[in-house]
């Protein structure tokens, strides 16, 4: 990756992919979860911490079935199934995982099921070779395979499924005699004294990432897949390649999305909202029937009404529009309350920080806050009132009163006309 960020920690749909992973097992409410890790682990025990993840330590890194055995203590009497996962493959669904278990524990109860796939390139993937039930008759890595058996295009994706009787036992009884001298995973399911099952799923749920390449196409799957998932379940996407979700988004029914909008992480959209284009959403929360955008900004802590307007090129941040409020065009709103039906008008600033604190503005139903104007916070603009235009305001406005505060403006007659005529004689050197 060629980061100072450890690699099972970079973002897909703005969550560190191992959080992607832990989140699909956890579905399976497992009774342990063991995260192994080698260098970098400070990070990726900050990043699990508080989640109930062991974390389990291998100093030196001599393959897979090693990485595994380093669990040992963290499962200790635990008498159960074991799920082996990769923290650089994230998008291995939970039904996929509760089907290797199932596998597992189904009539002939195999002492390991392998998770396979068949990609377009095979390249250097391990290779399955399997019966028509599925029963493993030979897996080996490609570097050590047969120029016959680098033909079969079922592959091993390295995740497993194993009973925790078994582990560990043939952990113990694999050996390191291949080409990279290291304890292979998947050497378990040759040994003799049982056989292992393996089953399918498709190449994308198994795709790895070790580079910013390969990160970018993992992405690209998952967006694709949430988009799908969006429509069939009654948004319109009118163009879904354009549209970006966050991991966690939220889409009520007849929300209608436009083209080029970024949801971050933290968003909640209920019914019938309508986001127009080039929008950008975070942390906020947008109510049955409001209107987004064009070009607006909601970051974190955005609350819109029901039936409320941000238009373009607003930014609401930290901030609750009431029912029917209207911020048109051109406006920050930040660290404020706007009432029910009030109307911000365009170029309309909450002036909220001083350098050092954040203060809030109070914005009353049904008031006016005319275009241009600046209210330093903290300050209250009652029910009903109206600001004019270009005010600056420092002071409370009670409910229903006008509030005016800007400079007397002073008209000289001729002025302009003399001043140009000066300067064009100086120009000329007169």
């Amino acid at each position: 990756m060629k980061s100072a960020l450890h690699k099972v920690l970079h973002p897909v749909a703005g969550r560190p992919m191992l959080l992607h992973l832990l989140a699909s097992a956890a579905e399976l409410a497992p009774e342990r979860q063991v995260v192994v890790v080698g260098a970098g682990r400070e990070q990726v025990e900050s990043a699990v911490a508080g989640m109930g993840v062991a974390v389990a330590v291998q100093e030196q890194q001599l393959g897979t079935g090693h990485a595994v055995a380093q669990a040992h203590d963290a499962l200790a009497g635990f008498a159960g199934d074991v799920l082996i996962l990769y923290g650089d493959v994230p998008l291995v669904s939970t039904a996929t995982m509760k089907a290797m278990v199932d596998r597992l524990n189904r009539g002939d109860e195999p002492r390991a099921v392998v998770l396979g796939f068949r990609p377009a390139d095979a390249a250097a993937y391990g290779r399955i070779i399997a019966d028509g039930q599925g029963v493993i008759q030979k897996m080996v890595e490609f570097k050590d395979a047969s120029e016959a058996e680098r033909t079969v295009t079922l592959c091993n994706s390295g995740l497993m499924a194993v009973r925790s009787t078994d582990l560990f036992v043939l952990l113990d009884s694999i050996g390191n005699e291949n080409a990279a001298g290291e304890y292979y995973l998947p050497d378990i399911v040759m040994l003799p004294g049982g056989q292992s099952a393996v089953i399918e799923t498709d190449a994308i749920e198994v795709a790895g990432v070790n580079s910013r390449i390969e990160l970018a196409g993992v992405e690209a799957a998952w967006q694709v897949q949430r988009r799908l998932a969006a429509m069939r379940d009654g948004a319109t996407l009118v163009a879904p390649d354009t549209v970006f979700f966050s991991h966690d988004t939220v889409l009520g029914r007849d929300v209608v999305v436009e083209p080029n909008v970024v949801f971050g992480p933290g968003v909640t959209v209920e019914d019938d909202v309508v986001i127009h284009a080039f929008s950008h959403i975070e942390g906020a929360t947008v109510r049955t029937g409001a209107e987004i955008g064009p070009y607006a900004r909601l970051r974190p802590g955005a609350d819109i009404g029901r039936k409320a307007k941000v238009g373009n090129f607003v930014e609401i941040k930290k901030a609750v529009l009431g029912e029917g409020a209207k911020a048109n065009h051109l406006s920050y709103i930040g660290d404020a309350s706007v009432g029910a039906n009030a109307n911000i008008g365009a170029g309309t600033i909450t002036c909220n920080y001083d350098g050092f604190l954040k203060y809030k503005t109070e914005i009353g139903a049904g008031a006016f806050i005319g275009s241009n104007s600046a209210l330093v916070a903290p300050v209250k603009v009652g029910d009903g009132a109206i600001v004019g235009a270009g005010s600056v305001l420092t002071k409370d406005v009670e409910g229903d009163a006008l509030a005016v505060a800007r400079g007397k403006q002073a008209v000289i007659a001729g002025w302009a006309a003399k001043f140009r005529a000066t300067m064009a004689a100086k120009k000329a050197g007169k």
